[in-house]
């Protein structure tokens, strides 16, 4: 059960209620700060100030004034209006990391939600019903307010939703889970709609993926430097420690402790019959290369991490100071600049992924292997076509890792004239997770058929330990022509569950 504070939850607390549905309690904290925040509400209403979102319209409405006897009428429309996503629906997981997100955000006491609109969202998560959620239709800024809407609509009996996975309307989805229908009182659809929990939820899970995949990558890029006949001095920790960068010396000793123990590879001194003192970069500068990918997930997940934990919606209370203030949280610029960069590092991973699963395959590049790792080629194809498909998704990348962030498009009649386009940056950043997972399963599926080529008896206990997972799994060892795709698809589920990485680091230890 992950306890949710409004201060402290992590990225691995996000994966595991999103993507493996783990319960969510709110903690006797955060219950307290909720209720006072909602208190100190009720007594600004009471007093009939004028705050926005609460007695105003929103946006560029917010000279009118609306009265008290109108809120609930204001905050239902605040719903139904914004509502405007548009679309695929989004993945279950990320819906569900948007619904914790939000209710994590609300916790910390300065939103004013009743503390039963935070439970019936807890109750929610823990109840198998998830918000249908368009992916298209944020600016980020202010915050995600169009598919947050989405969110909101089977609390109040509108739109659609999910129960245990099974799409209907929203109201069903929720008399099926035995759970309420309510009405939004003031401020609380404000409250639940401005903020960053879209990018957020899209950028957590890929992040959480991307720092795995990173880890993967030293995993396969040891495994090419086997099947290469690699020069391993190029990992010595000297070359690391005078750069100084901490990617870097940690991608260098992956490759120090996965490639000890291989009859393959070389210390130092040349193959004498292979005219070679150093390997191309794809192999020698894998610390480099992965390092810096390592240097900006590392700054990511600072920007997640604070985010995830942040007060992001407007105007916001703070009942000991006695203040409502009108400011600008929702503005998801650090997180869109954040995911931006995530995009671009991940899509270097596939990068030189691919570059790597070229050198296997060309025949003037493989020092020996047979073309395209194929031993009757003429007749069979072999990989061929494997590195054209790895190839098209790594050009893909190129076009998804344009910033999003630096973008920008006036609304609400130029009320809102600057938005970070931040959840277009999470959502090209998930796509480019994703080719780059299919780049990795590719080169997984050809690097073990170059060790087979190789001789299996000759590799290091860590590459032995991801050959024998791979070939556990059905993938086999290609001889003559096959179809391709079903073994790509099984090496990438292998990497969705962590498979190789869990092999490899029972055998070697965990990796940096």
């Amino acid at each position: 059960m992950v306890i949710i504070t409004g201060k402290d939850l992590t990225i691995e607390e996000v994966v595991q209620v999103a993507r493996y549905s783990d319960t969510v309690a709110l903690a006797e904290e955060a219950q307290h700060a909720i209720q006072k925040a909602r208190a100190y509400v009720e007594e600004k209403l009471a007093k009939g100030e004028v705050i926005y979102g609460l007695t105003t319209g929103f946006g560029e409405f917010q000279k009118v004034f609306v009265s008290p006897k109108n809120a609930r009428t204001l905050q239902h429309n605040l719903i139904i209006s914004h509502s405007c996503g548009m679309g695929n629906p989004m993945p279950l997981e990320v819906a569900r990391a948007m619904l914790l997100l939000r209710i994590n955000s609300v916790s910390k006491g300065n939103s004013g939600l009743k503390l039963s609109t935070v439970q019936l969202m807890v109750d929610m998560l823990n109840r198998g019903v998830t918000p249908f959620i368009p992916e298209k239709g944020s600016l980020g800024a202010s915050g995600d307010l169009a598919l947050l809407a989405h969110m909101v609509q089977p609390m109040i009996g509108v739109g659609k939703g999910y129960y245990k996975g099974e799409l209907m309307d929203g109201r069903e989805a929720m008399t099926k889970a035995g759970l309420p229908i309510i009405e939004l009182e003031s401020k609380e659809g404000l409250a639940l709609i401005n903020g960053t929990q879209a990018m957020c939820a899209f950028g957590v899970l890929a992040y959480y993926d991307a720092m795995q995949m990173a880890k993967l990558g030293d995993v396969l890029a040891a495994m090419v430097c086997e099947a290469q006949l690699g020069i391993r001095k190029a990992f010595d920790p000297k070359i690391q420690q005078v750069r100084g960068h901490k990617g870097q010396i940690a991608s260098a000793a992956n490759l120090r402790k996965l490639t000890a123990g291989s009859k393959l590879t070389l210390e130092e001194n040349p193959n004498p019959a292979i005219v070679k003192v150093q390997d191309a970069y794809s192999v020698r500068c894998t610390p480099q290369i992965h390092g810096g990918i390592r240097e900006a997930l590392t700054y990511v997940e600072g920007v997640l991490s604070r985010e995830i934990n942040a007060s992001t919606d407007n105007p916001l209370v703070f009942p000991d100071e006695d203040e409502v203030i009108s400011g600008g949280n929702f503005h998801g610029e650090p997180v869109a600049i954040a995911l931006d960069t995530l995009g671009i590092a991940v899509a270097e991973l596939a990068d030189v992924s691919e570059r790597r699963l070229e050198r296997l395959v060309n025949p003037t590049l493989n020092y020996g292997l047979p073309a395209f790792l194929c031993k009757k080629g003429g007749l069979n194809s072999g990989f061929m076509i494997a590195q054209y498909a790895a190839a098209s998704l790594v050009s893909e990348n190129k076009i998804y890792a344009h910033p999003a962030s630096v973008d920008s498009i006036p609304s609400s009649a130029n009320q809102e004239d600057h938005v970070s386009m931040g959840t277009t940056s999470a959502r090209t950043a998930r796509m480019i997770v994703d080719n780059t997972r299919a780049v990795q399963a590719i080169e997984l599926f050809g690097v073990c058929q170059a060790l087979y080529l190789r001789g299996e008896e000759k590799i290091s206990p860590a590459a032995t330990a991801v050959y024998k997972c791979v070939r556990e799994a059905g993938v086999p060892a290609v001889d003559e022509d096959i179809l391709m795709r079903p073994e790509f698809v099984k090496c990438e589920n292998l990497i969705l569950e962590g498979k190789p990485l869990q092999a490899v680091e029972e055998v070697v230890g965990p990796l940096a």
